[in-house]
């Protein structure tokens, strides 16, 4: 079975169901501890601390490389010494494999 680490985000236009909640659990069982659904089950959500300013910023222009070279972008809350990361498709309302796939990839950033 492909990881989420080797596989690729495909375009998202909408219209497509967002996943159901049964297989948003199956793929957040495949993330690194730390990663949550929000309450409603429409986003993933994380938060990463990090010594300095400067490992905060060092991760976050990694991570926008990834979010780049993948095509789906995360919402950032940035402070001295932590990134709030929340990934959700927005064209579906909810989540795809695609923010599964970003949060697995930004994972091995740190």
């Amino acid at each position: 079975m492909e990881s989420l680490t080797e596989k690729k985000c495909l375009p998202c236009e909408g219209g497509v169901p967002p996943l159901p909640a049964e297989q948003c659990a199956r793929l957040l069982s495949k993330l690194a501890p730390g990663w949550r659904l929000s309450p409603d089950g429409t986003e993933l959500q994380r938060e990463y601390t990090f010594k300095d300013f400067y490992r905060t910023m060092s991760f976050v222009n990694a991570l926008a490389h990834v979010a780049n070279s993948e095509d789906h972008h995360p919402d950032l809350a940035i402070g001295y010494n932590y990134c709030r990361v929340r990934y959700t498709t927005h064209a579906v309302g909810g989540l795809t494999e695609n923010d599964f796939i970003c949060a697995a990839k930004i994972d091995r950033l740190v």
